[in-house]
């Protein structure tokens, strides 16, 4: 793809506050996954059980069973539940020094959680980005981001890896990335908040509007 395609994708970034967020969050939020997830792996085939393994994988496919569920939810809620996985995940850290099986039991279940609440928001979001960026290109912008984030995490563990650096100092520095994700997380709840109860408003009025010229 030529290089003028990619600026033209983040050309979008500059008009909207809105496709902003959203790609810091998810930059952020699969960027500190990915640092995490070869530790993780390794972790797993150490102490957990293939039917275990496989169960996570199982629960984690399941997303686009489960999708047609979550067809009226609203995105704020969506967006709602992000923030307290992420809190979740953030307090669970400690556990590393408790119980190492507990640790990767409880980073694979908020893992399998996230990436099932990851597809159910990218549907949803969609609708809301059809007046600020093309469709296909929000679609490869964001692709574009979360390819950047899991390479940008991979080559950091690697690094980590090599330099020996033990895992609770970088699940502590992790922990600070993942509560500043959680402020942006927590502007674009309030801003997908606000266009929603926003738009609800509006279609009432045109209802009740409605209504009146029909009874009159």
């Amino acid at each position: 793809m030529p290089v003028r395609h990619y600026k033209d994708l983040f050309k979008a970034l500059g008009g909207s506050k809105l496709l902003k967020l959203q790609v810091m969050v998810l930059f952020l939020t699969t960027y500190i996954d990915w640092v995490i997830m070869p530790y993780i792996t390794k972790l797993e085939g150490t102490h957990l059980p293939v039917f275990m393994i496989s169960l996570y994988m199982l629960i984690g496919a399941t997303d686009g069973l489960i999708q047609p569920l979550f067809k009226k939810a609203k995105i704020y809620h969506i967006y709602l539940f992000v923030i307290v996985l992420d809190i979740i995940q953030i307090f669970s850290y400690s556990l590393v020094t408790i119980n190492i099986v507990v640790f990767t039991y409880a980073i694979l279940s908020i893992f399998t959680l996230q990436a099932i609440t990851f597809e159910i928001s990218r549907i949803h979001t969609i609708d809301f980005m059809q007046d600020e960026i093309n469709i296909k290109e929000y679609l490869m912008l964001r692709s574009f981001v979360v390819s950047s984030a899991i390479v940008g995490g991979a080559v950091t563990a690697m690094i980590l890896d090599y330099l020996d650096v033990n895992l609770k100092y970088v699940l502590v520095v992790l922990a600070v990335f993942g509560l500043y994700a959680i402020f942006i997380e927590y502007r674009l709840y309030a801003k997908f908040k606000k266009i929603v109860q926003t738009e609800e408003t509006i279609i009432e009025k045109q209802k009740s509007l409605l209504n009146e010229k029909i009874n009159l």
